[in-house]
């Protein structure tokens, strides 16, 4: 690899999205989304691992034109009115599906789109929905060791001036949010966000990997895996001495993090 593509290496971020709500809203969080994108290079097209994407097998969103998903309910009319129209890109897509060994991709042309775990953070980052955007599925069958070997793979695409967001929440634990821990957290809440930020900035991915084995209060942070996954996808993508920075490191609701990773 020459130093020309290593300089021009794109960044990868992990976005706590938090709530849909975060699209027509402007507040402390979607700012630093803003800026984040406004300091870095304009990527060539955008490859998210949503959240809210979880399938029987691996797949690959083909479609020319991605449908606006707004797969959530009870929020006012003017979050459903929103669209995001980002073109999206097959030949990327096929491209990705041709260079991975660890999987059977599959492209997905009507099944999909984008979901609210991607446009929302976009409609801030990019709100002119001019970049190609695809999104790549969370494979219910595979170990968390599989997903980050699976992420490995895609780390070619950062030299090729595509930007990859994984967009989660590595604490999500919606049953207990109260509105009364408006900007603190519970105890425990606290502890597994220092844990888990200790692990990304040592790059010990290794526990991060067996959290759910190796942490008890893993369940209590994430009762259900998709939410941290995302977080595995842009680790995996690090090189061993590659800089990381935390941004929007907040617990909202007591049992909600929009901490958010960005990678080189």
């Amino acid at each position: 690899m020459n130093s020309d593509a290593i300089l021009n290496k794109m960044p990868a971020f992990f976005i706590g999205h938090g709530s849909p709500m975060n699209a027509i809203e402007d507040n402390e969080f979607t700012k630093v989304w803003q800026d984040l994108a406004q300091k870095i290079p304009l990527p060539k097209s955008i490859l998210c691992i949503s959240a809210h994407w979880e399938t029987d097998g691996t797949y690959i969103t083909g479609m020319d034109n991605p449908k606006t998903i707004h797969d959530f309910g009870g929020f006012p009319q003017q979050l459903f009115d929103v669209q995001y129209n980002a073109p999206g890109n097959n030949e990327l897509a096929t491209y990705i599906k041709s260079k991975i060994t660890k999987t059977d991709m599959l492209l997905d042309f009507n099944r999909w789109g984008l979901d609210h775990g991607t446009w929302s953070i976009l409609n801030k980052m990019y709100p002119s929905a001019e970049i190609p955007v695809i999104q790549l599925s969370l494979n219910k069958s595979l170990t968390f060791q599989q997903h980050y070997e699976l992420a490995q793979e895609l780390s070619f695409l950062r030299n090729e001036g595509i930007m990859i967001i994984g967009s989660g929440n590595w604490i999500h634990n919606l049953s207990l949010l109260d509105w009364k821990y408006h900007h603190a957290s519970y105890d425990w809440a606290g502890e597994i966000n220092e844990l888990i930020k200790k692990c990304i900035l040592i790059h010990d991915h290794d526990t991060l990997i067996n959290f759910q084995k190796n942490v008890p209060a893993f369940k209590l942070a994430i009762p259900t895996p998709e939410h941290f996954l995302p977080l595995l996808y842009i680790l995996a993508l690090q090189n061993k001495n590659e800089e990381v920075t935390i941004f929007n490191d907040q617990i909202i609701m007591g049992s909600l993090n929009m901490t958010g990773v960005k990678i080189g």
